[in-house]
């Protein structure tokens, strides 16, 4: 199976969970890890500045890596892929 075989079947999948276990508009908490570097941060950041976003940034204990945990409502489960979609595109990002 492809890469993007893989990523469209993990999309569908969280979209139909996300779809039967919440109502919709919602809060949803995203959660990413990207290598500690000011310019991949706030491209993260970016993605979310125009929402009601609460973004909390943590470095890891060696101060290699940046967790970033982002609260904001979200209006559907496809707004939550979408969202999920435009941060993949950061070099890098983990997302959990």
């Amino acid at each position: 199976m492809k890469e993007d075989e893989k990523t469209n079947d993990f999309y569908a999948r969280l979209e139909e969970q996300l779809k039967g276990d919440t109502k919709w508009p919602a809060p949803y908490l995203f959660k990413f890890i990207v290598p500690s570097e000011l310019e991949k941060i706030a491209e993260i950041e970016s993605i979310f500045d125009k929402t009601d976003a609460v973004i909390n940034t943590r470095d890891s204990s060696k101060g290699t890596y940046t967790s970033i945990s982002i609260k904001v409502t979200m209006e559907s489960p496809k707004a939550v892929i979408e969202k999920y979609r435009e941060v993949s595109t950061v070099e890098g990002v983990i997302s959990l």
